[in-house]
């Protein structure tokens, strides 16, 4: 089961709710914000965040139906996600994303910067009115992550002494603690015990984790039109992944390539071949698959449903992405 429509059955029809309703969230009164924001949330992306707190809520609330804080939380978090996009864009300087242009190369990037400030204002106000100071706790923590990661990315470009720990704590500031945090919010607003609530949060953050690796082992192995951006896009701008750290341990020469920066002609060539022929796309994808593993571990407490068991076939989902 690998199609988005047939593996989020359960809550398709919440999803269709949350894009219609994140549309009118992002400002009527703006036109040129409601113009980015009806470009983001048109464009079919994977919903993989909102849909995992719509099923935690339904898998936690199986004898009643969601509440509309629940609702609000998954829009909260597709929110948060996508303004970390349209951030993320502007400073990678992408013009693609999802195959489609981004918001800064279709506006600017002075739009861009306010469409993604104003999401992360809109989400703070919505979650604010959630009136539950744990979630907002949680998911304030999320926006201090996401900065702290772009951060991390920023000042270890093109570092050959990166460690694989800390590559994944990097991604877990930028992809996993959306994603672990909200789980866990989900959890407390269906007021499940503090056990359960931990567990939400473990599977969160490892299948945040599994999706982010294998992302990074698809940008060396998917096509521009798979990936919706240009392939090898990391590498080219020194953000090295688990592939890349793995190789360096059986290629020397592949550090001196990174740490010139790949100026010489044929350098980046030389580079991606030398990350073909190691051993480092098998290993990220063991990496991914333990982190898939643990993220069913976290499943264990929660009662049988069929929104449980689209969230365990979602561990196996994610590792398809590479067959």
């Amino acid at each position: 089961m690998t199609a988005k429509t047939s593996l989020f059955s359960p809550v398709e029809n919440d999803l269709q709710l949350l894009t219609e309703n994140l549309k009118q969230l992002v400002g009527a009164r703006h036109p040129i914000l409601y113009a980015a924001a009806e470009h983001l949330f048109t464009v079919h992306g994977k919903q993989v965040r909102p849909a995992i707190v719509l099923l935690i809520s339904r898998a936690t609330m199986q004898n009643s139906d969601l509440t509309l804080k629940h609702r609000r939380l998954a829009e909260i978090t597709e929110m948060i996600h996508t303004a970390s996009l349209v951030h993320d864009d502007v400073v990678d300087e992408s013009e693609l994303r999802r195959g489609i242009p981004t918001v800064h190369s279709l506006f600017s990037n002075r739009v861009a910067v306010l469409a993604g400030d104003f999401l992360f204002a809109q989400s703070s106000w919505y979650l604010a009115n959630l009136d539950n100071l744990e979630v907002v706790k949680l998911l304030s923590q999320v926006i201090m992550d996401l900065a702290e990661g772009e951060i991390q990315q920023g000042l270890n470009r093109f570092d050959t002494g990166l460690s694989i720990d800390a590559y994944l704590q990097k991604s877990y500031y930028k992809t996993a603690s959306l994603i672990a945090n909200s789980s866990k919010a989900a959890g407390v607003l269906s007021g499940v015990s503090t056990d359960l609530s931990e567990d939400l949060y473990q599977y969160g953050c490892n299948i945040g984790l599994a999706f982010q690796i294998v992302d990074d082992i698809l940008d060396f192995t998917g096509s521009t039109k798979t990936l919706g951006k240009p392939a090898v896009s990391d590498l080219k701008s020194g953000n090295l992944t688990a592939p890349v750290l793995y190789a360096l341990e059986e290629e020397p020469h592949l550090e001196v390539l990174i740490e010139r920066e790949f100026a010489q002609d044929g350098d980046l060539d030389q580079a991606i071949a030398l990350i073909m022929n190691s051993s480092g796309i098998g290993r990220s994808r063991e990496l991914a698959a333990q982190h898939a593993q643990r993220a069913l571990d976290g499943l264990t407490q929660l009662p049988a449903s069929d929104s449980r068991q689209t969230l365990v076939e979602l561990s196996d989902y994610v590792l398809s992405r590479l067959c």
